[in-house]
């Protein structure tokens, strides 16, 4: 736990107090809409894993927002950015966060670097209402392992990606999935060389304009699988 915490206090400090990428903005872009779509503004809200704290800037419009995170170093400088927003460090899978506390709960690109993945859903789902939201990023197996270019994993930093069918069977004893669907294609390796090539995509959007990429979104090229689900019961 010391080596996970190490590392990613050193990577969010390097990377998400300074940008966030285009993977993460297409998942904000989604995730913020289908919480337009559920109409309130008195959510009780939970970013588990948030890192710096980026998204919270958004979340905090729909409610009361914490913000959850191994970093704690990092977590102290998002306290002083955002006062508004409560933030709590520790493990994720260890922490009691209170049952049926929050209307929904936000995990972007977290389930991968959690060992236990079902023991980590079963938490999500005892923190949430019933009938609460879950909205989840994570990244795509079979995408990622077509991508040059991904460096191997550093100590305290664990990897276990997932392709749609495990993540449906994840997600199966405690909710019910409303959306599911992939974001952002990427991918140069085998089939999605040809996929993602330059003279296609030129081409593509010639005719099709921004509905290209998301032609490829809905055939299940994206980098994200990302999911609106609900809590059974």
């Amino acid at each position: 736990m010391e080596a996970q915490r190490a590392f990613w206090n050193d990577w969010n400090a390097a990377a998400r107090e300074h940008a966030v990428g285009d993977v993460s903005q297409r998942q904000r872009e989604v995730a913020l809409g289908w919480l337009e779509g559920i109409g309130r503004r008195d959510l009780a809200i939970i970013d588990l894993g948030c890192g710096a704290g980026w998204f919270c800037t958004d979340l905090k419009a729909f409610g009361p927002t914490t913000g959850v995170d191994i970093s704690d170093q990092v977590l102290e400088r998002a306290r002083e950015r955002m006062p508004d927003v409560r933030f709590i460090a520790g493990d994720i899978t260890t922490l009691d966060l209170g049952a049926g506390a929050f209307d929904v709960v936000v995990t972007l690109e977290v389930l991968s670097h959690v060992a236990d993945q079902p023991a980590f859903m079963a938490g999500v789902a005892r923190i949430l209402k019933p009938g609460g939201v879950l909205i989840m990023a994570t990244q795509n197996r079979p995408i990622l392992e077509r991508n040059e270019g991904i460096a191997p994993p550093k100590p305290g930093q664990i990897r276990k990606w997932v392709n749609k069918r495990e993540l449906r069977q994840l997600l199966a004893p405690h909710f019910r999935i409303r959306r599911l669907r992939t974001l952002t294609p990427k991918g140069n390796r085998g089939f999605l060389r040809y996929v993602n090539s330059h003279k296609l995509n030129r081409i593509a959007r010639m005719a099709l304009g921004e509905r290209a990429e998301r032609v490829k979104e809905w055939l299940g090229f994206g980098w994200t699988l990302m999911v609106f689900a609900e809590k059974r019961g």
